[in-house]
């Protein structure tokens, strides 16, 4: 076998009990996800902003980013509810990049998967205790998610995941929502299995266990675009598509139908300064089709502290080191406009 086993890390258990999560600060967790389970079950009508950075490479930084949004959402706490994005794994399509803080908790050093694991914990750890959200995070790697289960809000299921069995089955394990994202081909069909998938039960491999899960209610659709076969960026957001997605609910009888307008990737064909167009269009549906108005319950916005996006090497203040993101003075506008629109 070509691979060279460096160093047996510690379970996610050693991990926990050296980082540990507070009496007081799981009160908080579990008040926050069940305000977060109550948006896709349609028991409170606020729309969601999953919103960062498109990786989180920076503690500093994204915990600066994310006190900023505490300061937006008490001013639209009646109408939106805030879930930050804190994405410390960036999937990467040939494999070739940075991948993100679990692998290069300095992304200018080699990387360190020890160092990573205690990085990714213990900003999650501090924008709790510092902001009292809890956040988001893209479950790349099924086998490493429970190194952070206990302190998540919300999980995505990125566009290349989704179609891969492992990573289904386990988001039917987990306790709090799971987006699935559509595929990049776009096939809503396929989108539609993995939904199924993790809403069902399954017995299953899972770090050397065998496991027994219930299924997850709470798994629900993201629309991100995709790509043609000439690999250019399509949207899917537009009424037509809301409209088939509502149907494909219908005629499957999902719990909780739902669904996240993903407004970068390819439906902004990775153009940030796109995604508060994007979002108003998608708001002029919900407010003309009562059935899009109950189906989607917010967006995931990539946004920074400074627009676009840098070479590694630059060390620019919360300017993103992966896909471009809308700087902080636009998304201040844009969620201030979000709100004045419901």
């Amino acid at each position: 076998m070509n691979m060279n086993f460096k160093c047996k890390l510690p379970i996610p258990a050693e991990v926990k009990s050296e980082y540990p999560v507070s009496e007081e600060l799981n009160k908080v967790i579990e008040a926050r996800n069940e305000q977060i389970a109550n948006i896709i079950k349609s028991e409170d009508n606020r729309l969601m902003l999953i919103i960062g950075p498109c990786s989180a490479d920076n503690e500093d930084s994204v915990i600066d980013y994310i006190c900023r949004l505490r300061e937006v959402q008490e001013k639209v706490n009646d109408k939106i509810f805030i879930v930050p994005r804190i994405y410390t794994n960036k999937p990467r399509t040939t494999g070739k990049g940075y991948k993100g803080m679990l692998h290069q908790p300095d992304p200018s050093q080699k990387p360190d998967m020890y160092k990573g694991i205690v990085a990714i914990r213990k900003m999650h750890l501090r924008a709790i205790q510092e902001t009292g959200f809890t956040c988001a995070d893209e479950m790349l790697y099924p086998e490493n998610h429970r190194y952070l289960n206990d302190l998540l809000g919300y999980v995505a299921v990125g566009a290349r995941s989704t179609e891969n069995q492992q990573h289904r089955l386990t988001a039917s394990g987990l306790n709090v929502p799971v987006g699935m994202k559509n595929p990049v081909s776009g096939s809503l069909n396929v989108l539609m299995n993995s939904i199924e998938a993790a809403q069902s039960g399954h017995t299953f491999l899972y770090r050397g266990w065998e496991v027994e899960t219930q299924g997850n209610p709470l798994a629900h659709a993201i629309l991100r675009g995709y790509e043609n076969h000439h690999s250019q960026s399509m949207p899917n957001y537009h009424y037509e598509t809301l409209q088939l997605l509502h149907t494909f609910y219908e005629s499957k009888g999902f719990s909780n139908p739902a669904v996240i307008i993903d407004t970068n990737h390819c439906n902004s064909g990775k153009r940030p300064l796109e995604q508060p167009r994007i979002v108003n269009e998608v708001l002029s549906s919900c407010r003309y089709n009562e059935d899009i108005r109950k189906l989607v319950k917010g967006f995931m916005i990539e946004s920074y502290i400074e627009d676009g996006s840098q070479k590694i090497d630059e060390h620019i203040y919360g300017k993103s080191i992966t896909d471009p993101c809308i700087g902080w003075e636009k998304t201040e506008r844009m969620i201030f406009d979000i709100a004045d629109k419901l």
